[in-house]
């Protein structure tokens, strides 16, 4: 039996992508940790790009314990920490945790920085408006030919 998606209409064609990465989004995701923000910075220039910026609260995370990677449009932070046998709590209310927060991005969005200030991962995006084609399609004449 075949599935059928949202996106399935008869006058959606070729959206099956956008469903895939949907689902993608929803996976990958730990909860509610670590806890983040997403903002959108308004230039008053009209040629100028739409910015965007995630930032997630890493305290206690330095450089070397987060991975921020991008494949197929997928941004993925990694935080990994290593237990400190060497450390005895007497009681322990920071745990040493590990993360991976998943962003799925549209098309035209680049990833522009990232940066950790004060136990704050901040990743810069910038939104690029697509360039507007229009393309004239000539009508064939089928009588003497093949149809493809």
């Amino acid at each position: 039996m075949t599935r059928m998606g949202s996106l399935s209409h008869p006058l959606l064609l070729g959206f099956e992508e956008i469903e895939r990465l949907i689902d993608r989004a929803g996976k990958g995701t730990d909860g509610g940790y670590p806890p983040y923000n997403i903002e959108r910075f308004t230039v008053s220039s009209e040629d100028r790009p739409e910015l965007l910026r995630i930032t997630l609260a890493v305290a206690g995370f330095t450089r070397d314990q987060l991975e921020v990677t991008l494949e197929d449009n997928q941004l993925t932070i990694r935080g990994r920490q290593a237990d400190d046998k060497s450390r005895e709590f007497l009681h322990r209310g920071i745990a040493t945790r590990q993360f991976q927060r998943t962003f799925v991005l549209a098309d035209g969005i680049e990833v522009r920085s990232a940066e950790l200030n004060n136990g704050l991962l901040e990743i810069d995006l910038v939104k690029l408006e697509p360039d507007r084609m229009v393309r004239r399609i000539e009508i064939g004449d089928t009588r003497g030919g093949s149809v493809l």
